[in-house]
Formats: C-alpha cells, sequence, structure tokens
C-alpha cells in the first residue's frame, strides 16, 4: 500500500467521525497554544532585558576600572593602554580622564560652569563614537561637547535675584541657548593659584560637534570633550598634571592626577569579548563587561524557560489522553477494513503506518492551530498588559516593553513535543490493529 493510499483511508476514515476528531484536535491545540504562550513569557522578559543591556552599553565594550595590586587596586595609566592596544581582538581603547578643575565657558552673552573631559578622539572615533551634528575636532583647539551642554549655558547679564531655573530645576526657555553650537567660538576660563592670588588663562575653542544623546533620557551629558594637546596647554599653564589648580602632591600624589578615570576596550565582535576579557583577568586587570551581564541573565531565562516549556508539555500530555480514546474506538470501529487490509495481504507494519499517521495528522492539525491562536494571544498580551499595569496599577512600563515573544525556535519545539506526544499516544492502539484477527474482523466481532 503506497503512502496516497495510506493517506486517502486515514482522510475518508476521519470524515465518518468528524466531531470526535475535532474534540481531539482543538484539546490537542489548547495544549499546544498553552505551551507557546506559557515559554512565550519567558522569551518575551529576556527579550526587553537583553535589549535593555544592549541598548544602554554597547556590547562589544569592557569597561577597566584599574589593576589589582592585591592591597589596593591603581589607575590605568599611558603604559595600560599602549599593553592594552597590543591584545589581540582588541578594536580600540578609549580613554578619559576629568580635568581638575571646572573652567568657565563663555559663548557671546552666555556662559556657564562645566566639567571637562579630556579623551583621545582617534580611539574614541575607532570605536564608533557617534554625533548628532558636526564633526570630531581635528586641531587642538577644536572641541566636541555633551547633548545637553548647551542647555547649561544661560545668560550672563541676568540680574543675580532673577529665578533662572523652573521647579524641576531646567533652566528656562528664554534665558537658554536656543541655536545650534557647531561652528561656534566659545572661550575656556582656567584658573591657577589659591585664595586671592588667582590667575586667569583664557583659551578660544571651536565647536565642532555635538555628541549622541545618552541612551538612558535620564543620564545628562552636560561635558565638554577637549584633547591631550588642549591638556598640555592648560597644564603648561597651571604647572600641575590635569590642570590642578592645587599642589600636585595634594591630596595622595601626582598618579591619582595622571592616571585615567575611564578606560574602556572594545572588541571587534561580541565573540571576542569572554577571549579579551579572560586575558585582562589574567593580567589582574579589574574589568566588566556587559556580554558577563547578557551571559547570566541568558542562564537564568534559560533556565525558566526550560521550566515553563515542562510546564505547558503537562497541558498536552493530557491531551493526549484524547487522542488515545480517539485512535482506540477508530481501531473498533474498523475493524473490519483491517480483517479486509490483511484479507488482501497487508503486511501488519503498513496497518500500524495508518493509524501513527492520522494521530500523527491530528497532533499536527492541533500544533498549528495552536501555534495560530498563541500568536494572536501573544499580540493581545503585548497591547493589553502595559494598558493594565498603566491604567490599575499607575506604573508605566519602560519603552519597548515585551510581555510575550514567539520565535521560530518555540515554534519548533512545540510542534516536536505535540507530534512525538501524539505519536506515543497511537501507538498502543496502532499496535491492537495488527493483532485483529481476520475471521473475526469479517465476521465483524472483536
Amino acid at each position: 500500500m503506497k503512502f496516497k493510499d495510506q493517506w486517502r483511508f486515514v482522510r475518508s476514515n476521519m470524515k465518518r467521525s468528524k466531531s470526535r476528531v475535532f474534540m481531539t484536535v482543538l484539546a490537542t491545540a489548547m495544549g499546544v497554544t498553552f505551551l507557546i504562550v506559557l515559554a512565550s513569557v519567558g522569551f518575551g522578559l529576556q527579550k526587553t532585558f537583553v535589549n535593555d543591556i544592549i541598548h544602554d552599553r554597547a556590547v562589544t565594550q569592557i569597561q577597566i576600572h584599574g589593576i589589582d595590586t592585591n592591597d589596593d587596586y591603581a589607575l590605568i595609566t599611558d603604559k595600560e593602554i599602549e599593553e592594552l592596544e597590543q591584545i589581540d581582538k582588541v578594536k580600540a581603547v578609549t580613554r578619559q580622564r576629568n580635568l581638575a578643575q571646572i573652567p568657565a565657558y563663555h559663548l557671546d552673552n552666555y556662559e556657564t560652569f562645566a566639567e571637562t573631559v579630556v579623551t583621545d578622539f582617534p580611539s574614541e572615533f575607532e570605536a564608533g563614537m557617534e554625533l548628532t551634528e558636526g564633526a570630531l575636532p581635528d586641531s587642538p583647539y577644536e572641541v566636541v561637547v555633551g547633548s545637553d551642554f548647551a542647555g547649561t549655558l544661560y545668560q550672563a547679564d541676568v540680574a543675580e535675584d532673577e529665578d533662572l531655573y523652573n521647579e524641576e530645576g531646567v533652566l528656562k526657555d528664554k534665558y537658554a541657548y536656543a541655536d545650534s553650537l557647531v561652528g561656534e567660538k566659545i572661550d575656556m576660563t582656567v584658573e591657577k593659584g589659591e585664595g586671592d592670588e588667582i590667575e586667569e588663562h583664557t583659551i578660544e575653542l571651536t565647536i565642532t560637534g555635538v555628541v549622541q544623546p545618552p541612551a538612558r533620557e535620564w543620564i545628562q551629558d552636560q561635558y565638554m570633550y577637549i584633547s591631550d594637546d588642549l591638556l598640555r596647554d592648560i597644564e603648561t599653564f597651571t604647572g600641575t598634571p590635569r590642570g590642578a589648580n592645587i599642589d600636585p602632591d595634594y591630596p595622595k600624589s601626582t598618579e591619582e592626577l595622571t592616571g585615567y578615570n575611564n578606560v574602556n576596550v572594545f572588541a571587534h565582535s561580541l565573540e571576542d569579548v569572554q577571549e579579551i576579557s579572560e586575558q585582562l583577568s589574567e593580567k589582574n586587570y579589574l574589568s566588566y563587561s556587559a556580554a558577563n551581564e547578557l551571559k547570566e541573565i541568558n542562564v537564568i531565562f534559560t533556565v525558566a524557560k526550560a521550566g515553563l516549556i515542562f510546564i505547558g508539555t503537562i497541558a498536552i500530555i493530557i491531551a493526549s489522553i484524547g487522542i488515545y480514546n480517539t485512535m482506540t474506538m477508530a481501531v473498533t470501529e474498523r475493524t473490519p477494513d483491517i480483517g479486509i487490509m490483511k484479507a488482501l495481504g497487508a503486511h501488519p507494519k503498513k496497518i500500524k503506518q495508518i493509524f501513527l499517521l492520522e494521530s500523527s495528522y491530528i497532533g499536527l492539525l492541533g500544533a498549528v492551530i495552536g501555534t495560530i491562536v498563541a500568536y494572536i494571544l501573544s499580540i493581545l498580551l503585548n497591547l493589553g498588559i502595559p494598558f493594565i499595569i498603566e491604567s490599575v496599577f499607575n506604573n508605566e512600563l519602560p519603552e519597548g516593553f515585551q510581555f510575550s515573544s514567539i520565535p521560530f525556535s518555540l515554534i519548533a519545539i512545540s510542534t516536536v513535543i505535540c507530534l512525538i506526544v501524539t505519536i506515543i499516544s497511537g501507538l498502543k492502539p496502532a499496535k491492537r490493529a495488527t493483532q485483529v484477527d481476520v475471521l473475526k474482523a469479517m465476521r465483524r466481532e472483536i
């Protein structure tokens, strides 16, 4: 008997008991839907948290906090920067140090005091530093500013008793600088000396670009970013490391002023991060990468998803009782047909295949219907859950929050589980069909 003939026999016999088959398929579909929707919560929350990490920090970035010296830790210096750049698979090493004083900045009739960060622009560019407008500096007296720097500039001629800020601590629009900063000349004023003996030094700078805003809306980037060449100019004036207007030996040593505050190593790809991190650990570097956090989160969610899939599988196992009952009834009702097939020389293995084909077909139908329903429920959950939480609990979920997600792998796993369970459910009835006595079957006895 060819597969085509087996399929025709199965279809014709299933039509005789439409109601029973429909209810069996419905029960199977409900089990599959329950499994997919339940597990999709794990996939959805994992996707949300992973995207949150990726969105917040570059996954190829490794933060270097210093070097472990057993008793304490030391800051990274130029010597270590050269060593880090020589590590295999390192794309770039960015380094920043804060100017040891907060200069005053003047632009036309506007002024502000801003923390100033000394950065290596070539390495920042190689690491993927992005600007919302303008370009990176080409000369020592060109700078870029943070996305919120313009919001700190206020009119210098405003009376002291004037209230510059609103209740939220934000500079009022009528006093704030509203134009683009790119291409503008701005004066930086640094100081040296103590007490009444303070000497000022003003340097004219050109703003060439504005750094892209931080991923998090609550993070404010109000920094001025300058080059190492400009730092050396400031150090020449102050006579101290990093432009400090205090004793260079205070409060600890010059190492505290010459070391870098922020050092980041960037790998070429996410796969290289782990290998680089291991090398850094061997060299006693204190490092952290978002990839480590991703790995830990993925392990937790993998265990959670496995548990949810297991619980969902129980629903399909319960539905398999109906499949077993349907197939048992099918064998009983088709006893005469089985007897005729045996009398015509049909091999018991072919008869067994027919009933396993029918149980598999029921399972496949249930998987398809269950998947479609699960997708619909997933969409409704993603739309409804945020609305319920925001309206009932007055809590706003983060942007991009996804409660349920159904990847193809979950569909594949659910379908395979459903087929395995349904085939196992049909094994005993199929075996029973091969044991039917021909003579009794022909007399319609069993």
